[in-house]
């Protein structure tokens, strides 16, 4: 896609800051939302842990924006909380309590700012072959999420996939479409956006959305340190959230090479760790503030795609949205009413658009050669395989379980192995330096 826009004004800014934000903040406020229940918080709790997570969202995301000597890898880049943790927070909360959750985070956080110059140094793993089908499976293994929100959240609700919500993901498909294809400049950049918001609206002239969550919602609310109590800190928990915040730098460093290739910015070592510092940084004061571990969001590289602008301005415009949003739980109340449907229906455009752009990065690979062959083969083939049956590791322990059920992580490691492996790799490397 041709880029749009190299600098927009500060009203188109904040408008395609809004379209980020929109992406991005069901699957913010999924992991408190998911961790939350599950533990049984009390209303007031939930409260402060979603305001709280959303103004995390946003410094962490300004700490990745702006570069300093140690953290910021100065992209595009969106922090929202991880999903890989919901499961291994809900065990530890469970069973060690609240504060072992949060000792937990702080302990991962402080984990990967110290791995970071190491890990940056593995990136001549990270050949095309290898980030593709990472950036491949992320955008893939994430359709099942939209398809979810299209048919209404709940699989196993008996009206899931009626004609109501599908009319209405329908409307916001055609919608998106329409925009990206007949419109023209910024209107063209917020085709996301448009289509959300006639989603919406068409929703809620057939009874789809309430305005109750708006209603009940405070005017305010200020995250303070230890709210939920202060960290108490496990060895096992704590080894447990490292080997997640691993997965989530696996995960980040495809979504540094897809940006990079969108923006025709060349990586660095030095560049990628200040990126994993910067979120180490961002998961040390998500377990101060109490709320949870944060890493890149790769539904955030699809909005820079479909939108063409790839300045990093829009960026700071969401960051500040966020704040705010986590700021005053009533206006941030306000994306809440956004249907499933409508969600879902945006999600299924974006997170296709994610794994069209890892195809697009292959387009550098040589298919001739098999190895090459093989390693996409293998990874994406494991990783969708994953995705669909996850219950293939259902009788490992619990500890490997939580690493190998996670589709992004499983192609990483495959594609990294195999490429390190399997025949040619020297010659590769020699064309890497």
């Amino acid at each position: 896609m041709d880029q749009v826009t190299t600098k927009p004004s500060a009203f188109q800014s904040m408008i395609l800051g809004l379209q980020h934000v929109l992406a991005m903040y069901s699957g913010g406020i999924l992991v408190p939302l998911l961790i939350g229940a599950a533990l049984q918080f009390t209303p007031q709790q939930m409260t402060y842990l979603i305001s709280a997570d959303i103004f995390m969202t946003g410094i962490g995301t300004l700490l990745q924006l702006k570069t300093t000597r140690l953290t910021g890898i100065a992209m595009p880049v969106v922090l929202g909380s991880a999903i890989q943790s919901v499961s291994p927070l809900i065990n530890i909360g469970g069973t060690l309590g609240i504060g072992a959750m949060y000792g937990a985070t702080i302990a991962a956080g402080i984990f990967v700012f110290i791995i970071a110059g190491l890990f940056s140094k593995l990136r001549h793993y990270f050949p095309p072959v290898v980030t593709g089908s990472l950036i491949t499976v992320i955008g893939l293994s994430l359709i099942p999420v939209a398809v979810t929100k299209i048919g209404g959240g709940d699989v196993t609700a008996k009206s899931f996939g009626n004609g109501t919500a599908l009319s209405i993901a329908l409307v916001t498909i055609v919608v998106t479409i329409l925009m990206t294809i007949l419109a023209k400049g910024f209107w063209k950049s917020i085709a996301i956006l448009i289509g959300i918001a006639i989603g919406t609206l068409y929703a809620g002239m057939i009874g789809q959305v309430s305005l109750a969550s708006v209603a009940e919602a405070s005017w305010f609310h200020l995250p303070l340190p230890f709210f939920m109590g202060a960290p108490t800190f496990h060895l096992s928990a704590m080894v447990t959230m490292m080997i997640i915040a691993l997965t989530s730098m696996i995960e980040s460093t495809g979504v540094y090479f897809a940006l990079a290739d969108l923006t025709g910015t060349k990586l660095t070592e030095k560049s990628i760790a200040k990126g994993y510092r910067a979120e180490g940084l961002a998961v040390i004061l998500s377990g101060v503030f109490n709320t949870f571990p944060y890493s890149t969001f790769s539904q955030n590289v699809g909005v820079v795609r479909l939108s063409g602008v790839r300045s990093k301005q829009p960026i700071y415009y969401a960051a500040l949205i966020l704040l705010l949003i986590g700021l005053l739980p009533k206006f941030g109340a306000l994306a809440t009413i956004i249907p499933d449907p409508v969600l879902g229906g945006a999600m299924l455009i974006l997170f296709g658009t994610i794994g069209v752009q890892g195809t697009t990065i292959m387009r550098q690979v040589d298919f001739g050669a098999e190895r090459n062959l093989m390693i996409a083969a293998l990874s994406i083939g494991a990783g969708i395989g994953i995705t669909v049956y996850p219950q293939l590791f259902q009788h490992m322990p619990t500890m490997l379980k939580i690493v190998i059920q996670n589709a992004v992580v499983v192609t990483a490691v495959l594609a990294v192995i195999l490429n390190i492996v399997l025949p040619g790799r020297d010659k590769m490397l020699e064309n890497i330096a």
